[in-house]
């Protein structure tokens, strides 16, 4: 209680007492995941995500570059991949990037992450939820000819060329419907949860290599002439709409950081956790590339920005038929689905570690007996992103979930050294990012900054605002009420 500000502010949980936390408690979550689920929730939380929906926002930018925009994220992604390995092995608790910071730059570091992870999670669950709308309506049309109502599948705030506009009486229904879906599910524990998600991304991935045979049949080379944006007027040239765009997808990789949240229900953490992380990277990579040249072969760039359903419409005009729409759609369904599930089981494992450590009501950390899920705290973030997808326009959140994982991921890398340097000899052991503690955290740190410098100065604005409401509570809030304080 004596303690100056400074040593409040970089007081640090040992990793020995984060491992062990409320091991025994009955208010703790249980290990129940294994290894070709957890590796299924990274794969689930990112394929569908970029493939499906971001290539209508990323193309207009970049042109058929695009697929240089994938390939900078990867490796991006890669880089940082590596860090939560290593952290993972050493913290297997819920909370990820956010545990991983309280271990080892200090409490205020670590809540100003966590604030980046409700944003980066909260957001990107209501925008998956809100393109979940678009290929439901395509597979309806396609499967019974019947269209959901505009009033009904649009936001009332919506971003336009002249700015900011309010549809009153306008709602989209259908993404309110998949995040209640999702609340049940994950109600139920997080067992069942895992293995439903399994089930839905191997029907995604096969969906994926349907749309990859059929589309390279309609493969065209000239579609990648030119294969940089010509444009200088309202979009990017060169390498700068390869960057722009690059940003943009780049909150795809979310579900790498999904999989370390799950650390504290994970059997045998400090091996499946890393191998998880690595798996899931290799599998989004590979199918990340083949979609997006296969579309990018099949369609000219031009005819991207604001198609709705994009991947189905590709197909039904390779074939001439609506069938090979139906299925994608369909599979797009499912696949979105699961995107949503992970990303929203992500954001209250989260909201779970920071409760325990007293930064935030402890209603968020208690668990169903049960279930053995947080019942109230998965209520909470459900209300919260269900109102977000059904009010607003999916314009406002792409680059802010980017923003949001950006800064994450920096904090992870930095996170590695300072691991390396308070765990001494120990520091040999395990899984470790090769190269030593210095060149991947600080070529990951690099390839992060880069693409922020893509971002446009709107989202640099909001996430200001949304910092500065985060030192507001910890100072206000937080730094009284915390674990350690009272210690």
């Amino acid at each position: 209680m004596n303690q100056t500000l400074v040593q409040k502010l970089t007081r640090t949980k040992l990793v020995a007492h984060q491992n062990a936390e409320d091991a025994s408690s009955s208010n703790s979550l249980h290990r129940s995941v294994g290894l070709f689920p957890l590796t299924m929730i990274g794969v689930g939380a990112t394929i569908g995500t970029g493939i499906f929906f971001t290539m209508v926002e990323a193309v207009p930018k970049a042109g058929p570059s695009v697929i240089l925009s994938f390939l900078i994220a990867a490796i991006t992604a890669g880089l940082t991949a590596l860090c939560y390995a290593e952290l993972s092995f050493r913290i297997p608790a819920s909370g990820s990037s956010y545990s991983f910071a309280y271990a080892t730059v200090g409490e205020f570091l670590a809540f100003i992450m966590a604030a980046c992870l409700l944003l980066e999670y909260g957001l990107a669950a209501s925008a998956v939820a809100i393109g979940w709308s678009d290929y439901l309506n395509n597979f309806l049309n396609n499967a019974i000819g019947w269209h959901i109502p505009e009033m009904l599948r649009s936001p009332t705030i919506v971003s336009t060329a002249t700015g900011i506009e309010v549809h009153g009486g306008h709602i989209n229904l259908p993404p309110i419907i998949l995040v209640c879906l999702c609340c049940l599910l994950l109600i139920r524990g997080a067992k069942e949860s895992a293995t439903t998600n399994a089930i839905m991304v191997m029907i995604k991935l096969a969906i994926l290599v349907f749309f990859v045979v059929i589309a390279f049949s309609g493969f065209d080379i000239n579609n990648f002439h030119p294969f940089f944006s010509p444009d200088g007027g309202t979009h990017y040239t060169g390498m700068a709409g390869v960057t722009a765009a690059a940003a943009t997808v780049f909150f795809s990789f979310i579900g790498l950081d999904t999989v370390a949240t799950a650390g504290e229900e994970v059997r045998n953490p400090t091996r499946n956790v890393p191998i998880g992380i690595l798996a899931a990277l290799g599998i989004v990579t590979v199918f990340y590339m083949l979609v997006a040249v296969a579309a990018m072969g099949a369609q000219p760039a031009a005819k991207f920005a604001g198609q709705e359903a994009g991947l189905a419409v590709i197909l039904q005009n390779v074939t001439g038929q609506t069938w090979p729409a139906l299925v994608l759609a369909a599979g797009a369904v499912i696949s979105v689905f699961s995107v949503t599930l992970v990303t929203i089981y992500g954001q209250t494992r989260i909201l779970y570690a920071i409760s325990k450590d007293g930064l935030i009501s402890p209603v968020f950390q208690k668990v169903s007996p049960r279930t053995g899920s947080p019942v109230q705290n998965t209520l909470i973030v459900c209300i919260v992103v269900g109102l977000v997808a059904g009010f607003v326009d999916a314009t406002f959140l792409w680059d802010m979930v980017s923003m949001g994982t950006l800064t994450a991921f920096s904090v992870v890398s930095v996170a590695v050294p300072v691991m390396r340097r308070k765990a001494g000899p120990s520091a040999v052991k395990g899984f470790r990012v090769p190269g030593g503690p210095y060149l991947v955290p600080g070529l990951s740190i690099a390839a992060c900054l880069y693409l922020m410098f893509g971002l446009s100065m709107t989202t640099y604005t909001i996430f200001g605002i949304w910092i500065t409401a985060t030192v507001l509570t910890y100072f206000l809030y937080s730094m009284r009420n915390s674990r350690l304080n009272r210690q």
